[in-house]
């Protein structure tokens, strides 16, 4: 619960400072493209949460990876997470962060579940529905399940729309269940 309220507490700084440099988009992309890259390999993600490994190691590694490829605060940022020994909250940061700024730049997010890959004209079309349905800018985050058999999952916030062919047998059972 402790790390919980921490990244939370750091997910509002950067969001805070990023909402008055204008930069909340920037920002963002910047954050979610660093966690991702530092957190993905095990062996570098271990090695930046070893609380054994000293910090200046930590900050030696981390300026030949980043630095000059990220802005100047977003580094010092990082940094700042190595010293005070919070680099392993670097993941829950960016989920703070990410929910910040879309809810103050006014996007939900649509986790859209198909059995397949989505092809560009129909995630389009998609989004533009969901966002009629909404009234807000729609980001989708795509999944693949093939147990769902064809169609798709929305779940948009605490709202899901089950469009897919497992979800219409289901039903369709559950109906011949209750005319008997």
């Amino acid at each position: 619960m402790l790390n919980i309220q921490l990244a939370r507490k750091y997910g509002v700084a950067i969001f805070e400072i990023a909402k008055e440099d204008n930069k909340l988009e920037e920002y963002g992309k910047e954050l979610a493209q660093v966690s991702k890259d530092l957190f993905s390999h095990a062996d570098l993600k271990g090695f930046l949460t070893n609380p054994q490994v000293q910090p200046q190691a930590k900050k030696d590694i981390l300026s030949k990876l980043v630095q000059g490829e990220i802005s100047d605060l977003m580094f010092k940022f990082l940094l700042l997470l190595v010293d005070k020994r919070r680099i392993v909250l670097l993941e829950a940061i960016n989920e703070c962060y990410q929910e910040l700024s879309n809810k103050e730049r006014g996007i939900v997010i649509a986790d859209v579940t198909s059995a397949f890959d989505l092809k560009e004209d129909l995630r389009k079309s998609l989004g533009k529905k969901l966002e009629e349905v909404t009234g807000k800018k729609v980001q989708l985050r795509l999944h693949n399940d093939k147990r769902i058999i064809g169609g798709v999952v929305v779940k948009l916030g605490d709202k899901r729309i089950d469009g897919s062919v497992t979800g219409r047998l289901q039903a369709l059972k559950a109906e011949l269940m209750a005319s008997n």
